[in-house]
C-alpha cells in the first residue's frame, strides 16, 4: 500500500509543471519554517553556532531558504522514478572536469573513494552513470536502508536505475571492498552524526561524530579521495562537481580532511551553504543526557584535529548555561563542580547566570567564560530571559530549587534543562531531572550536587582545592570577624561573646565584615574599641573589596554564613561557629585550614543555641590554626 501510494504521488509530481512545483516548494517551505517551531529553532541554532556574529536577519533568511530546499528535494525524490532520461539530462549536468575525471577512470581504472554530503537535491547523484556513460563503470554507494521493507526495495530499484549499486551500510562493506579491489568507485555519505561508530572531530568548532569509513577504504586500497557535490543551480537543476581532498594518507587524516573541506566550502560558498540541510541535528552525538557532562566516544581525533587546524586549544562552542544559586555560600560551593565540568567538557563555553553582585567573584574564576547578571525583579524580569533566546544555549543547568529558575531556562530557549528534584517539589519544566530522597542530615549539600553532576556524566575527580592561592601569612595581619547572618538571626553568636573574644586578644587587630543590614550588630560589637583595634567595614564594601580585605586577614572567625565559604575558598584559615545549623550539611568544603566549633553537647547535626559556645573554645581554635595552614 505504501509503495503504491509513493508511486502514485511520484507520478503526479513528475507530471506537474515545474513552475507550480517551485511555488508549492516556496509555500510549503515557508509554512514549515513558520509552523514547525522545533525544526525552525534547530536550524537557527545550527546557523548561529556555525556563523556567530552574523545579523539575525541572515540566520532567518538562510533557514527559510534551507526549509524550501528540503521540500524541493523531497518532490524531486518522489518524481525521479517517473522522469524520462531526456528530462533527467535537462535537470542534471556535470562540469567538464568531472566528466573528464570519470572518462579517465574508465580508460585507466584505479580505486576511487568519493565523499558525498547531504545537500539539496542530493539524490540526483544516483543519476551520474546516465550522464557520463563510460564503459566498464563500476560504482557503488553505501546507503542507509529504510525500515519499511517494501519502501526500501522500491527506493533501491529506482536509484539503481542507471547501473549504480546501492550497498546497505549493514551488509555492504564487503561489497564496497570488492568494488575497490576491481579498481571501481565507492561513494560514502560522510556526515557529522555517525553515533558511536564515528570518531570525535570538529565541525564549525563543535564536537561531532564523523564516520571513518571513507578514510579506512582509501588507506586500505590506496584509493584517491575526492568530494562529490550536487550543486543546485536552479529549481530542479543541478551540476555535479568533484574536488581532490589532500590528506596524509591515513584514515584519521582523511577523516579530518573531509570535514575541513566541507566546512571551508560552506564558509566560502554561500549558495552551497544555503543548500546544505541545516535542519539536521548534526552535533547531537554528545547530547545524550547520561553522558552530557563529559566527552565520550570509542575513537577520539580531537587532539589531531586541533593540531591540524593549528589551534591553541579545543574551541568552546557547546553552550552550557549555569543558573547559579541565589546565596553567596551556595555559589561558592558550586564552584568545584563547574571547575570539574570545564575539565570534563573542554569544548564547553560555560556561561553562568546570577545576581549582579556576584560578578566580581565569578569574574576571577578562570573556568568560567562569561557572566550574565540576572535582571531586576519586576515586570521586565521574565521578558529579559526571552530576549536571550537569540543566543541559543544548548544546556541549562539549574542549581536553584525553584520552578522560577526552570522557567528562566525555558524562556531562554535551552533545549535541555537539568536540575535536582526532591520529594514533594515537582519541577515539570526540567527536561532531565536527578531525583533524590529527603536531604540526609549527615550528607553535605555539596555531595548531593556532585551526585547530580555524575548522574549526567561527569567523570574524574572533583577537586576541593581553594579557588585562589593561599595569601601570605603574617602574625601582624588582622583577624576577620563575620558576625552577621541576614537569612537567619539564630545563627549569630551574641554580641557579648564577640566582645569577649576581642578583649581576650589585646594585642590583636580585627576587621568586622558584614552587609548594610549587619551594621547595627557590627556597631554594637565595635563600640568602645578604637579604629586601630577594630575596623568596622559592615555595609562599606562591595564583593570585590570584600574579597580583597578577606585575603588580607590572618584568619577569619565567622557564623555559618556566605562569608565563611568565601574565606574558605580563598584559602584564608576559618573558624566556623555552628549552633542551630548543621555543619555536616553546610560546612566549608575547600581543603584549606579550618576549624568547626559547636556548643558543648551539641548534636553533630546541630540544634543547640550558639550562645552556649564559649570564647575560650574560639581562642583555642585560633591558636591551633596559627600553627598550621593544613586542613584538619
Amino acid at each position: 500500500m505504501l509503495v503504491r501510494f509513493l508511486a502514485a504521488l511520484g507520478w503526479a509530481v513528475a507530471h506537474t509543471p515545474e513552475p507550480i512545483l517551485e511555488g508549492f516548494s516556496w509555500l510549503l517551505g515557508e509554512a514549515g519554517f513558520l509552523l514547525l517551531r522545533r525544526r525552525r529553532r534547530l536550524m537557527l541554532s545550527n546557523l548561529h553556532h556555525a556563523f556567530p556574529g552574523r545579523p539575525a536577519a541572515w540566520y532567518r533568511a538562510a533557514a527559510r531558504t534551507s526549509s524550501r530546499r528540503v521540500v524541493e528535494t523531497g518532490l524531486l525524490s518522489l518524481a525521479a522514478p517517473h522522469l524520462s532520461e531526456r528530462r533527467l539530462r535537462r535537470i542534471a549536468r556535470t562540469t567538464p572536469e568531472t566528466a573528464a575525471l570519470f572518462r579517465n577512470r574508465a580508460a585507466n581504472p584505479r580505486p576511487l573513494v568519493l565523499g558525498t554530503v547531504h545537500l539539496a537535491l542530493w539524490e540526483t547523484q544516483t543519476w551520474m552513470p546516465l550522464l557520463i556513460r563510460p564503459d566498464r563503470m563500476n560504482i557503488g554507494v553505501i546507503y542507509r536502508p529504510l525500515d519499511h521493507t517494501g519502501a526500501d526495495a522500491y527506493v533501491k530499484a529506482t536509484r539503481e536505475r542507471f547501473g549504480l549499486k546501492l550497498l546497505s551500510r549493514h551488509e555492504g562493506f564487503n561489497q564496497a571492498q570488492q568494488i575497490l579491489r576491481e579498481n571501481g568507485t565507492v561513494g560514502i555519505l560522510f556526515d557529522q552524526n555517525a553515533g558511536a561508530r564515528g570518531c570525535l572531530t570538529l565541525f564549525f568548532g563543535r564536537v561531532c561524530s564523523t564516520p571513518e569509513l571513507p578514510g579506512l577504504l582509501m588507506a586500505r586500497f590506496g584509493a584517491e579521495l575526492r568530494s562529490f557535490v550536487p550543486r543546485r543551480i536552479g529549481f530542479w537543476r543541478v551540476q555535479f562537481e568533484s574536488e581532490a581532498i589532500p590528506n596524509d594518507g591515513t584514515p584519521a587524516g582523511a577523516t579530518l580532511a573531509l570535514n575541513r573541506w566541507l566546512e571551508g566550502a560552506l564558509v566560502r560558498d554561500e549558495p552551497l551553504c544555503l543548500n546544505w540541510l541545516w535542519a539536521h541535528d548534526r552535533w547531537r552525538h554528545q547530547d545524550v543526557p547520561a553522558r552530557r557532562f563529559r566527552l565520550e566516544s570509542k575513537r577520539d581525533l580531537l587532539s589531531a584535529d586541533v593540531a591540524a587546524r593549528k589551534l591553541a586549544a579545543l574551541p568552546r562552542r557547546t553552550r552550557f548555561w549555569i543558573r547559579l544559586p541565589n546565596w553567596l555560600g551556595d555559589v561558592i560551593m558550586a564552584a568545584p563542580l563547574l571547575r570539574a565540568l570545564r575539565e570534563s567538557r573542554p569544548d564547553a563555553e560555560i556561561t553562568v547566570l546570577g545576581r549582579e553582585g556576584f560578578q566580581p567573584l565569578v569574574g576571577q574564576w578562570r573556568f568560567i567564560d562569561r557572566f550574565i547578571a540576572l535582571p531586576p525583579r519586576g515586570a521586565g524580569y521574565f521578558p529579559a530571559f526571552a530576549r536571550l533566546r537569540g543566543e541559543f544555549p544548548d544546556v541549562w543547568v539549574a542549581f536553584t530549587q525553584s520552578v522560577r529558575g526552570d522557567l528562566e531556562g525555558v524562556l531562554a530557549g535551552a533545549p535541555q534543562r537539568f536540575g535536582v528534584v526532591r520529594p514533594g517539589r515537582p519541577r515539570p519544566l526540567l527536561t532531565h531531572a536527578f531525583g533524590t530522597g529527603p536531604a540526609d542530615p549527615a550528607r553535605h549539600q555539596f555531595s548531593d550536587w556532585e551526585a547530580f553532576f555524575r548522574h549526567f556524566g561527569l567523570e574524574g575527580p572533583v577537586s576541593t582545592a581553594p579557588l585562589a592561592p593561599p595569601p601570605e601569612r603574617s602574625e601582624t595581619l588582622p583577624i576577620g570577624l563575620i558576625a552577621g547572618s541576614e537569612n537567619n538571626p539564630e545563627k549569630r553568636w551574641p554580641v557579648p561573646r564577640w566582645r569577649q573574644l576581642i578583649e581576650a586578644l589585646p594585642g590583636e587587630s580585627f576587621i568586622l565584615f558584614g552587609t548594610a543590614g549587619d551594621r547595627p550588630l557590627a556597631d554594637a560589637i565595635a563600640a568602645g574599641f578604637g579604629g586601630e583595634r577594630v575596623e568596622n567595614l559592615a555595609g562599606q564594601t562591595d564583593l570585590a573589596r570584600y574579597i580583597e580585605r578577606l585575603r588580607a586577614c590572618r584568619a577569619v572567625v565567622c557564623n555559618d554564613t556566605g562569608g565563611m565559604h568565601l574565606a574558605n575558598s580563598l584559602a584564608v584559615p576559618v573558624v566556623g561557629l555552628f549552633g542551630p545549623t548543621n555543619p555536616q550539611r553546610t560546612g566549608p568544603i575547600f581543603s584549606a585550614a579550618r576549624a568547626i566549633l559547636q556548643p558543648p553537647h551539641c548534636p553533630a547535626a546541630g540544634g543547640s543555641p550558639l550562645a552556649e559556645l564559649e570564647p575560650e573554645c574560639v581562642l583555642t581554635a585560633l591558636r591551633a590554626l596559627g600553627k598550621t595552614a593544613a586542613p584538619p
